[in-house]
Protein backbone atom coordinates (compact mmCIF):
# COMPACT_ATOMS: atom_id res chain seq x y z
CA UNK A 1 0.00 0.00 0.00
CA UNK A 2 1.02 3.76 -0.47
CA UNK A 3 2.31 5.46 2.53
CA UNK A 4 -0.83 7.24 2.98
CA UNK A 5 -4.34 6.06 2.83
CA UNK A 6 -7.02 9.31 3.27
CA UNK A 7 -10.48 8.02 2.66
CA UNK A 8 -13.81 10.20 2.78
CA UNK A 9 -16.83 7.49 3.54
CA UNK A 10 -18.23 5.64 5.98
CA UNK A 11 -16.04 3.36 8.02
CA UNK A 12 -18.15 0.26 8.27
CA UNK A 13 -18.37 0.10 4.37
CA UNK A 14 -14.35 1.03 4.05
CA UNK A 15 -13.28 -1.66 6.69
CA UNK A 16 -15.27 -4.46 4.63
CA UNK A 17 -13.40 -3.24 1.90
CA UNK A 18 -10.05 -3.76 2.85
CA UNK A 19 -7.92 -6.82 3.76
CA UNK A 20 -8.49 -9.02 6.71
CA UNK A 21 -5.40 -9.13 8.98
CA UNK A 22 -3.96 -5.94 7.41
CA UNK A 23 -3.84 -3.41 9.92
CA UNK A 24 -0.61 -3.50 13.10
CA UNK A 25 -2.33 -0.77 15.27
CA UNK A 26 -5.70 1.50 15.51
CA UNK A 27 -5.98 4.79 17.32
CA UNK A 28 -9.35 5.97 17.62
CA UNK A 29 -12.02 7.88 19.19
CA UNK A 30 -15.97 6.85 18.43
CA UNK A 31 -18.48 9.39 18.83
CA UNK A 32 -19.21 9.74 22.18
CA UNK A 33 -23.41 8.63 23.48
CA UNK A 34 -24.55 10.95 20.33
CA UNK A 35 -23.31 13.73 22.58
CA UNK A 36 -21.97 15.53 18.97
CA UNK A 37 -23.84 14.31 16.00
CA UNK A 38 -21.36 16.98 13.66
CA UNK A 39 -24.07 18.97 12.17
CA UNK A 40 -27.18 15.77 11.80
CA UNK A 41 -24.57 14.23 9.52
CA UNK A 42 -23.66 11.28 12.28
CA UNK A 43 -25.88 8.48 13.33
CA UNK A 44 -24.44 6.51 15.99
CA UNK A 45 -26.04 3.61 18.49
CA UNK A 46 -25.36 -0.04 19.83
CA UNK A 47 -25.89 -1.40 16.00
CA UNK A 48 -23.53 0.74 14.60
CA UNK A 49 -20.51 0.16 17.05
CA UNK A 50 -20.77 -3.42 17.27
CA UNK A 51 -20.68 -3.14 13.27
CA UNK A 52 -17.52 -1.08 13.56
CA UNK A 53 -15.68 -3.63 16.52
CA UNK A 54 -16.45 -6.15 14.22
CA UNK A 55 -14.94 -4.57 11.50
CA UNK A 56 -11.96 -3.72 13.33
CA UNK A 57 -11.49 -7.03 14.57
CA UNK A 58 -11.89 -8.82 10.69
CA UNK A 59 -9.05 -6.26 9.71
CA UNK A 60 -6.52 -6.18 12.75
CA UNK A 61 -3.58 -8.77 12.34
CA UNK A 62 -2.71 -11.42 14.71
CA UNK A 63 -1.06 -9.52 17.87
CA UNK A 64 -1.99 -6.28 17.07
CA UNK A 65 -3.68 -3.44 19.20
CA UNK A 66 -6.82 -1.29 19.07
CA UNK A 67 -6.66 1.83 21.07
CA UNK A 68 -10.39 2.84 21.46
CA UNK A 69 -10.63 5.68 23.42
CA UNK A 70 -14.23 6.83 25.00
CA UNK A 71 -16.44 8.05 27.95
CA UNK A 72 -19.90 8.13 28.59
CA UNK A 73 -22.71 10.62 28.34
CA UNK A 74 -24.77 11.42 31.67
CA UNK A 75 -28.73 11.33 31.35
CA UNK A 76 -31.04 11.80 34.09
CA UNK A 77 -28.56 11.36 36.62
CA UNK A 78 -26.95 8.71 35.76
CA UNK A 79 -24.61 7.38 33.36
CA UNK A 80 -24.79 5.33 30.32
CA UNK A 81 -22.18 2.34 30.91
CA UNK A 82 -21.52 2.64 27.24
CA UNK A 83 -17.84 2.82 27.28
CA UNK A 84 -18.11 -0.50 29.21
CA UNK A 85 -20.70 -2.27 27.00
CA UNK A 86 -18.46 -1.73 24.18
CA UNK A 87 -15.32 -3.00 25.79
CA UNK A 88 -17.43 -6.68 26.84
CA UNK A 89 -18.73 -6.56 23.47
CA UNK A 90 -14.81 -6.14 22.06
CA UNK A 91 -14.20 -9.56 23.83
CA UNK A 92 -17.17 -11.69 22.39
CA UNK A 93 -16.14 -10.45 19.31
CA UNK A 94 -12.67 -12.17 19.54
CA UNK A 95 -10.48 -9.24 21.28
CA UNK A 96 -8.66 -9.55 24.35
CA UNK A 97 -9.02 -6.82 27.07
CA UNK A 98 -5.45 -6.17 26.94
CA UNK A 99 -5.70 -3.15 29.07
CA UNK A 100 -8.14 -0.67 30.70
CA UNK A 101 -6.01 2.72 30.89
CA UNK A 102 -7.46 6.12 32.18
CA UNK A 103 -6.51 9.13 29.85
CA UNK A 104 -6.95 11.89 33.11
CA UNK A 105 -7.69 15.18 31.06
CA UNK A 106 -5.39 17.83 32.86
CA UNK A 107 -7.73 20.81 33.39
CA UNK A 108 -6.61 24.00 31.82
CA UNK A 109 -8.93 26.44 33.34
CA UNK A 110 -11.13 26.15 36.74
CA UNK A 111 -13.99 23.85 37.23
CA UNK A 112 -17.60 25.83 37.28
CA UNK A 113 -19.11 24.11 40.20
CA UNK A 114 -22.69 23.71 38.55
CA UNK A 115 -23.75 20.01 39.17
CA UNK A 116 -24.07 17.29 42.06
CA UNK A 117 -21.10 15.09 41.38
CA UNK A 118 -17.35 16.17 40.84
CA UNK A 119 -15.85 16.63 37.94
CA UNK A 120 -15.48 13.85 35.27
CA UNK A 121 -11.79 14.75 34.47
CA UNK A 122 -10.91 10.97 32.60
CA UNK A 123 -11.82 8.89 29.91
CA UNK A 124 -11.00 5.30 29.14
CA UNK A 125 -8.54 4.06 26.61
CA UNK A 126 -9.46 0.01 26.50
CA UNK A 127 -6.80 -1.26 24.62
CA UNK A 128 -7.69 -4.71 22.83
CA UNK A 129 -5.28 -7.34 21.46
CA UNK A 130 -6.06 -9.80 18.93
CA UNK A 131 -4.26 -12.93 20.69
CA UNK A 132 -1.07 -11.71 22.68
CA UNK A 133 0.22 -8.26 21.71
CA UNK A 134 3.62 -8.66 19.52
CA UNK A 135 4.70 -4.80 19.77
CA UNK A 136 5.09 -3.20 22.96
CA UNK A 137 7.73 -0.23 23.44
CA UNK A 138 6.88 1.02 27.00
CA UNK A 139 7.64 5.02 27.34
CA UNK A 140 9.99 5.52 30.37
CA UNK A 141 9.34 8.73 31.47
CA UNK A 142 8.45 9.16 35.03
CA UNK A 143 11.29 10.29 37.35
CA UNK A 144 12.78 8.18 39.36
CA UNK A 145 13.44 9.53 43.08
CA UNK A 146 16.70 7.67 43.96
CA UNK A 147 17.80 7.94 40.29
CA UNK A 148 22.18 6.99 40.42
CA UNK A 149 21.59 4.97 43.39
CA UNK A 150 24.05 1.97 43.31
CA UNK A 151 23.22 -1.38 45.83
CA UNK A 152 24.82 -4.73 45.05
CA UNK A 153 22.42 -7.80 45.15
CA UNK A 154 23.60 -11.56 45.21
CA UNK A 155 22.60 -13.67 41.81
CA UNK A 156 20.73 -17.24 42.21
CA UNK A 157 21.66 -19.79 39.45
CA UNK A 158 20.16 -23.39 39.73
CA UNK A 159 22.74 -25.80 40.29
CA UNK A 160 22.45 -29.34 38.41
CA UNK A 161 20.27 -31.04 41.01
CA UNK A 162 17.87 -27.89 40.42
CA UNK A 163 18.41 -26.65 44.09
CA UNK A 164 19.50 -23.29 43.84
CA UNK A 165 22.64 -21.60 45.26
CA UNK A 166 24.51 -18.29 45.36
CA UNK A 167 26.32 -17.21 42.33
CA UNK A 168 28.29 -13.94 41.48
CA UNK A 169 27.47 -10.53 42.41
CA UNK A 170 25.65 -7.71 40.55
CA UNK A 171 26.53 -3.76 40.76
CA UNK A 172 23.49 -2.08 39.67
CA UNK A 173 21.93 1.64 39.18
CA UNK A 174 18.71 2.85 39.50
CA UNK A 175 17.68 4.22 36.49
CA UNK A 176 16.75 8.06 36.19
CA UNK A 177 13.44 7.36 34.97
CA UNK A 178 10.94 4.39 35.31
CA UNK A 179 8.44 2.91 33.00
CA UNK A 180 4.79 5.20 32.85
CA UNK A 181 2.19 3.85 34.63
CA UNK A 182 -1.40 3.19 32.97
CA UNK A 183 -3.01 6.67 33.72
CA UNK A 184 -1.93 8.98 31.57
CA UNK A 185 -2.00 13.01 32.22
CA UNK A 186 -2.17 14.90 29.35
CA UNK A 187 -4.08 18.55 29.03
CA UNK A 188 -6.83 18.21 26.40
CA UNK A 189 -6.22 20.33 22.75
CA UNK A 190 -8.23 22.96 21.61
CA UNK A 191 -9.21 23.30 17.93
CA UNK A 192 -11.71 25.74 15.86
CA UNK A 193 -11.59 22.91 13.23
CA UNK A 194 -12.74 19.94 15.14
CA UNK A 195 -15.53 19.68 18.60
CA UNK A 196 -13.13 17.12 20.19
CA UNK A 197 -9.52 16.74 18.74
CA UNK A 198 -7.32 13.88 20.24
CA UNK A 199 -4.20 15.53 21.61
CA UNK A 200 -1.13 14.99 19.42
CA UNK A 201 0.66 13.82 22.68
CA UNK A 202 -1.85 11.04 23.31
CA UNK A 203 -2.09 9.89 19.54
CA UNK A 204 1.98 9.92 19.22
CA UNK A 205 1.97 7.88 22.74
CA UNK A 206 0.06 4.89 21.64
CA UNK A 207 1.73 4.47 18.34
CA UNK A 208 4.89 4.39 20.04
CA UNK A 209 3.78 2.09 22.05
CA UNK A 210 1.99 -0.47 20.26
CA UNK A 211 3.65 -0.30 16.85
CA UNK A 212 6.70 -0.08 15.21
CA UNK A 213 8.37 2.20 11.84
CA UNK A 214 7.00 0.59 8.84
CA UNK A 215 3.38 -0.68 10.26
CA UNK A 216 0.43 0.25 9.21
CA UNK A 217 -1.65 2.30 11.48
CA UNK A 218 -5.46 3.68 10.89
CA UNK A 219 -8.28 5.27 12.08
CA UNK A 220 -11.81 4.83 11.20
CA UNK A 221 -13.53 8.10 12.80
CA UNK A 222 -10.44 10.50 11.79
CA UNK A 223 -11.50 13.21 12.41
CA UNK A 224 -8.85 16.50 12.20
CA UNK A 225 -6.11 13.79 11.31
CA UNK A 226 -4.09 13.97 14.84
CA UNK A 227 -3.46 9.87 14.30
CA UNK A 228 -2.59 10.24 11.27
CA UNK A 229 -0.29 13.31 11.75
CA UNK A 230 1.37 11.81 14.59
CA UNK A 231 1.90 8.17 12.95
CA UNK A 232 3.31 10.23 9.86
CA UNK A 233 5.94 11.73 12.10
CA UNK A 234 6.70 7.83 14.05
CA UNK A 235 7.71 6.58 10.58
CA UNK A 236 4.18 4.48 10.00
CA UNK A 237 1.81 4.10 7.04
CA UNK A 238 -1.61 4.90 7.87
CA UNK A 239 -5.45 4.39 6.50
CA UNK A 240 -7.83 7.19 7.86
CA UNK A 241 -11.18 7.24 7.16
CA UNK A 242 -13.75 10.12 7.72
CA UNK A 243 -17.45 10.17 7.23
CA UNK A 244 -18.33 13.77 7.29
CA UNK A 245 -16.83 16.06 4.30
CA UNK A 246 -15.61 19.02 5.97
CA UNK A 247 -13.61 17.52 8.76
CA UNK A 248 -11.57 15.06 5.87
CA UNK A 249 -10.84 18.20 4.12
CA UNK A 250 -9.20 19.47 6.90
CA UNK A 251 -7.63 16.14 8.28
CA UNK A 252 -6.42 15.83 4.28
CA UNK A 253 -4.72 19.21 4.48
CA UNK A 254 -2.94 18.67 7.81
CA UNK A 255 -1.35 15.25 7.19
CA UNK A 256 -0.39 16.36 3.67
CA UNK A 257 1.40 19.77 5.33
CA UNK A 258 3.11 16.62 7.73
CA UNK A 259 4.82 15.30 4.88
CA UNK A 260 5.94 18.14 3.20
CA UNK A 261 7.65 18.65 6.54
CA UNK A 262 9.29 15.38 6.50
CA UNK A 263 10.72 15.85 2.71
Amino acid sequence: MSQIKLIHGDCIDEMAKMDADSVDLTVTSPPYDNLRTYGGSLQWNENIWKQVLKGLYRVTKEGGVVVWVVGDATIKGSETGTSFKQALYAVECGFNLHDTMIWHKVAKFPHHENSKRYKPQFEYMFVLSKGLVNRYNPIYDIPNISAGKEFTVKCKKKSDDNSVENGRTKHLKIASHRMRDNVWSIAQSGSKDHPAPFPEQLARDHITSWSNEGDIVFDPFMGSGTTGKMAKQLGRKFIGVEKVEKYHAIATARIEAEQKELF
